[in-house]
């Protein structure tokens, strides 16, 4: 579920599920016997420079990090099952049927330890369909005549501005955005300077074109990436970006968890530094596989324990909080509750949380959120290359990610766990956290004056 409290919807047009009905399961598997890869030779299955930030962070590898076996895929595929997507780091697969007699064939093999049913096809879904776009901001956009523009205010709140003024705007930094779709990104002038690395679906079915796709994605990455002075500046315009869709946006199902741990795979092995992920779950369309309180503990869901391994990768994952803080749920959402990432809930201009934003601790009893930035609302540009005011905690998280970015390329010698570490400590009730504000907001020129400091001290 992308975290924004007002979804940007044009005209629905619905049609039949692609390729009909079908389920999806998640199977389980004992071990990796079989793998033609090894720790000798890890650039078969990591790039360069994926194995560069390991190696920066005295990181080693582990089981973990070699791929599903390839005799396991061709035995489940010689069982009749399409494999949709797998993760290595669960020794998990994921496997597409038309028929939901997946239980009896996985019988049939001996490494499967678990099948779990975590999708069913709808009867139909809507259409994608790309809206029409401006090609220029209003005039009342531009007339702004301070540098950053419209994002002025956002970013100012966290300091960032100072962090730029320094020359650290996240150049070298390499950035995923998980979401659900980004309308028009390849079509906005406000984008034509971004560096954009590359694109990838991991949804089943797999979009023609995520740019045709729902624009929240969009928005989230105009807070971090767009580039247009005087109009509107992001926290990181000078980073590199990978743009990945994991989100379903017609459909909640335990499926959307295995496709994220799919794209943040992938993101490690091209080498990211970070990722956001504006984007959280616990409630799906079958009620009998909803989350429970009980499991925030940032192990017990297969995208929190995913979660959980990023920053011992060497990445940062930036997540949303959530916009359950008026419902009946009310707390962080999944991977929220993840270990040793940074949580973002949402304030308002004047410093006072944001109603909506979903609230901590976890299970374990940990602080969530972490810290907070503005959500309520945050100035983004939408999917029809306009400027709004939008709510949610989906824009608080990737103004946040980007300056992590900027500290990161401030401070290449820290480790993921050190950035974190920094970023808390620079919150303004950091030596006071709750379960509303967490460390509270994060002043981004503190914490790298801090962290040369450190420097200095080793």
């Amino acid at each position: 579920m992308s975290a924004s409290i007002y979804a940007n919807v044009n005209d629905v047009q619905m049609i039949s599920y692609p390729g009909g009905r079908c389920y999806l399961y998640r199977l389980y598997l004992k071990d990796k016997v079989g793998s033609p890869y090894s720790f000798s030779h890890p650039q078969d299955f990591l790039s360069e420079r994926s194995l560069s930030r390991r190696q920066r962070q005295h990181l080693t590898l582990d089981s973990s990090d070699l791929p599903v076996s390839k005799l396991y895929l061709d035995a489940i595929a010689d069982a009749g099952l399409q494999v949709i997507c797998k993760s290595k780091w669960n020794n998990t697969v994921l496997v597409r049927s038309r028929h939901q007699d997946v239980p009896g064939k996985v019988r049939q093999l001996p490494f499967v330890t678990k099948a779990m049913l975590v999708f069913s096809s709808p009867d139909s879904i809507s259409a994608s369909k790309r809206s029409s776009y401006h090609k220029e901001f209003n005039r009342w956009d531009n007339a702004s005549t301070d540098e950053y523009g419209m994002a002025a205010e956002q970013v100012a709140s966290l300091d960032g501005i100072r962090l730029h003024h320094a020359g650290f705007r996240g150049e070298g930094m390499w950035i995923a955005v998980l979401d659900g779709g980004f309308m028009n990104v390849d079509k906005i002038p406000a984008f034509q300077n971004t560096k954009i690395l590359g694109t990838k679906d991991f949804v089943y079915p797999r979009s023609k074109d995520i740019f045709k796709e729902m624009d929240h994605g969009t928005m989230v990455f105009s807070t971090m990436a767009a580039d247009i002075p005087n109009a509107y500046v992001g926290t990181a315009p000078k980073a590199s970006y990978f743009l990945f869709r994991c989100e379903d946006h017609d459909t909640e199902s335990q499926a959307e968890e295995d496709y994220w741990a799919a794209a943040v795979e992938y993101a490690d092995s091209m080498g990211v530094d970070l990722i956001n992920s504006s984007l959280g779950y616990h409630d799906f369309d079958d009620k009998s596989t909803n989350h429970q309180y009980k499991e925030l503990d940032g192990e017990q869901a297969l995208i929190s324990h995913t979660a959980s391994m990023l920053a011992h990768k060497g990445i940062i994952l930036v997540n949303s909080a959530g916009n359950d803080g008026m419902g009946t749920w009310k707390k962080i959402n999944f991977p929220a509750d993840a270990r040793d990432i940074i949580t973002v809930g949402s304030i308002s201009p004047n410093g006072v949380n944001a109603a909506f934003s979903a609230v901590g601790p976890t299970a374990d009893g940990r602080v969530k959120p972490d810290v907070m930035a503005y959500g309520s609302p945050a100035t983004v540009i939408t999917g029809r290359g306009t400027m709004i005011n939008d709510m949610g905690t989906s824009f608080s998280a990737p103004l946040v990610t980007g300056l992590i970015a900027c500290l990161w390329e401030a401070l290449p010698h820290e480790t993921a766990l050190d950035i974190i570490n920094l970023v808390r400590q620079s919150g303004n009730q950091y030596t006071t956290p709750d379960n509303i504000y967490g460390y509270g907001v994060p002043d981004f020129w503190k914490a790298y004056v801090v962290g040369k400091a450190n420097e200095h001290q080793r």
